[in-house]
């Protein structure tokens, strides 16, 4: 048993820094997290340790693994610590207009353009104290983002996320065809035009499949591919110097058409691709983050 004496004496500061260690599992990470050297980090579970008899976490390479004690122990810690700050969340009336919090937002690539602006001319207009910060997503990382409040809130394509997150379907849209004006097949883009003509694929990564492929490869279609690139911006510039085709959802074809380019009916029927605003269950009655959810929402009806 520990002692009471020792657990009355507990600098709880001690607490978050085991939080984002077990959450990270590596002293380097955590301290960029909390803003600290590594050595702080070290420190402080360190004394830890001495309070709850217990190593805690051993090194393994650049890991910290959690001791057999450790497991047991930090669901319930990390749990108690949430609480603990969704109850100091609802102390006093949110007040929107004198608000100073940050609204930390991580949005695909593609969308950022579209949507930030909008809810930048909100904050403006009605918390104009608040600032708002919007990250790179990544979807591997989203949960564990929204998990350790280093995002408020996320917007993406629909993803097979569990509880605790949770989503809301902000728009549905179906793909088109973006291409040259003067493409010889501007005016009759039929299946077989689609399937004999280059593309050109938008994705983060050097290779794999992209999204709306996935639906047309079911239907056996294989299209060749002559460049891929990162954005959608960069797709358009090389729409323009080439007769290459560009499958998108319409909303972003909205967005990038201009007097050079056309935007055309997909000649195959695939699913659409929705668009959902992500968070954690723990912020739900968070009456910053859910105005902001709302503002968001408002903005796709």
């Amino acid at each position: 048993m520990i002692e009471a004496k020792k657990v009355q004496q507990l600098d709880f500061n001690l607490l978050k820094v085991f939080e984002c260690l077990y959450q990270e599992r590596n002293m380097s990470l955590a301290a960029k997290l909390l803003f600290i050297s590594p050595s702080a980090v070290s420190h402080a579970i360190k004394r830890l340790r001495l309070v709850l008899n217990d190593d805690l976490f051993t090194r393994q390479g650049q890991i910290m693994q959690p001791t057999a004690v450790c497991q047991r122990m930090a669901p319930q810690l990390l749990d108690t610590l949430e609480k603990l700050r969704q109850i100091l969340q609802t102390c006093g009336d949110f007040d929107l207009s004198q608000t100073a919090q940050t609204f930390k937002l991580a949005i695909h690539d593609a969308l950022e353009p579209l949507i930030l602006p909008k809810i930048q001319q909100v904050i403006l207009q009605e918390a104009p104290n608040a600032k708002l910060i919007s990250s790179k997503l990544v979807r591997e990382d989203m949960a564990r983002q929204l998990s350790t409040n280093q995002v408020d809130v996320a917007i993406d394509i629909a993803l097979p996320l569990k509880m605790p997150i949770k989503h809301l379907k902000l728009s549905s849209n179906e793909f088109c065809v973006l291409l040259n004006k003067a493409h010889k097949n501007v005016d009759n883009m039929t299946a077989e035009h689609y399937l004999l003509s280059k593309h050109i694929a938008v994705s983060n990564r050097a290779s794999g499949v992209v999204v709306e492929d996935f639906a047309l490869l079911q239907q056996g279609i294989n299209r060749s591919m002559s460049a891929r690139c990162q954005s959608y911006q960069t797709a358009k510039e090389l729409l323009k110097v080439s007769d290459a085709l560009l499958t998108l959802p319409t909303l972003l074809a909205d967005k990038f058409v201009d007097n050079d380019l056309a935007i055309r009916p997909l000649p195959y029927r695939i699913p659409s691709v929705s668009t959902h605003l992500y968070w954690h269950q723990n912020t739900e009655q968070d009456d910053a983050l859910l105005w902001l959810r709302n503002k968001i929402q408002q903005l796709f009806i």
